[in-house]
């Protein structure tokens, strides 16, 4: 098993009081294609079309797994970042609300959602929507870190990959 932990930094009241976020920068330094393998690792790979990347950690580690494993990346931005034709979402978050945009899709294919945390799963929800009224299925979700303690995905059954449960 690999030892990622030691290279998350935990930095405490960040983006505002009360949230321990958990950055990643240190472990993707050091470990990155260790980290894109594992996050790659128990996904079907037959079964998948096209990796979504979610903005903005997930364009780095989706892009990178779906280089690694020869698959189309699609990019959902943040509202007012892509160009029409764009279908949007809005969710909230544990610190506030956004809105997530894809551009329209004419052609239905499987996806592997990607992105670096789950924490109580607003983002990964509007994105499984966005999806559904984009001719997306939804095949996997992949994650570095599932903070299980904030979300109920695994019971509901999602299917979500991680690579670190806290």
């Amino acid at each position: 098993m690999h030892s990622f932990e030691s290279h998350i930094r935990n930095v405490p009241d960040f983006p505002k009081p009360g949230i321990l976020f958990k950055d990643i920068t240190p472990l993707l330094q050091e470990r990155f294609h260790e980290v894109i393998e594992s996050m790659a690792s128990t996904i079907k790979w037959d079964e998948i079309d096209y990796v979504v990347g979610i903005e903005s950690r997930g364009f780095i580690l989706g892009a990178a797994m779906a280089t690694l494993k020869g698959k189309g990346f699609i990019p959902v931005r943040k509202k007012g970042k892509l160009p029409p034709p764009i279908i949007a979402e809005s969710y909230t978050l544990e610190y506030g609300t956004d809105t997530l945009e894809m551009i329209v899709n004419q052609i239905p294919g499987r996806v592997v959602l990607v992105d670096d945390v789950l924490a109580t799963g607003g983002t990964l929800k509007a994105v499984m929507n966005l999806c559904q009224k984009n001719q997306f299925e939804v095949k996997a979700l992949s994650l570095l870190i599932n903070l299980t303690f904030l979300n109920k995905f695994i019971e509901e059954g999602h299917p979500v990959h991680s690579v670190l449960n806290y």
